[in-house]
Order: C-alpha cells, then structure tokens, then sequence
C-alpha cells in the first residue's frame, strides 16, 4: 500500500512540474536600445521581437550622437563592436569598444556617419557583434534621407 502511495505522489509531482515548465514564459534573452542625444529611438527584446527596424533620421546633425546599449540576459558583452554596412551589405566602418561592467553605451558621432554618405538617399544597416554574439545581429536600418544635415 506505501508503495503504491509513493508511486502516485511522485507521478503527481512530475506532473504538476511538468505542468508548470510548460506556462513559463523564456528567461532572460537579449535586448538593446539606441538613442539619439539621449532620446530613445528604439527599445527591442529580440527573444519576443527579432524583426529589423527602420528609423528615419532625416534632422539629425554632425554633432548629433547616436548611442546604443545591448544586453546579453543582463549581462554587457565583452569584445562589443558597431559595423555600419551600406544598401549592398558593404562594411563601410566598424567602431570596438572597451569591455565595461554595467550597463555602457557604445557611442557613435553622426559626423562619422555622414562621412560614408554619398547620396541624398543615404541608407545603412547597424549591425551588433561581440563574443557572445560573433555572428553579429542588425539592430536597425537607417535613412538619412533628404536632411537638413549640416556638417559641422
């Protein structure tokens, strides 16, 4: 009779365990943000939205600053750099940044942006690599547009 007891509490414990993993919703995952002079243009949580989004910056100036902070499940990735690619997938430059504690921006000044655009229609891709993620993810895709852009 014990026997049987035990064997039932113990299906009855795999059961609601199990039962209980399969609402959770996943842990952690990767996010960033990226600012413009301190506004937020963007704030992703890639585990629930991988999708690549387009932002339009077409009042932006030269000593405008783009800054962008990525999250390995909490945690700053070490190795981290910015590549901007052009509409062909052409690097056009790649910025490293120091390994930091915390959470660190990786700051990019729009004036070295501007030095790579070559149209009025000047569109590129911001792509995120680190050791954690060396195959790189793109954040973003920018359009420069028709600007006001002044370069100071």
């Amino acid at each position: 009779m014990k026997t049987n007891m035990k064997k039932t509490m113990l299906f009855g414990l795999v059961a609601t365990t199990m039962l209980l993993f399969s609402f959770t919703s996943p842990r952690g995952g990767d996010s960033f943000e990226i600012y413009l002079n301190g506004n937020r243009l963007v704030q992703q949580f890639v585990h629930i939205d991988n999708s690549v989004k387009s932002l339009q910056l077409t009042s932006t100036s030269a000593s405008d600053k783009l800054d962008i902070y990525y999250s390995h499940c909490g945690r700053t990735g070490s190795g981290r750099s910015i590549t901007i690619k052009d509409e062909k997938g052409k690097e056009l430059r790649t910025w490293k940044f120091a390994d930091a504690a915390g959470r660190s921006a990786m700051t990019i000044m729009m004036k070295d942006v501007y030095a790579y655009k070559k149209t009025s229609t000047a569109k590129f891709s911001i792509l995120y690599s680190s050791k954690e993620l060396p195959e790189g993810r793109t954040l973003a895709t920018v359009n420069l547009g028709m600007s006001d852009v002044t370069k100071k």
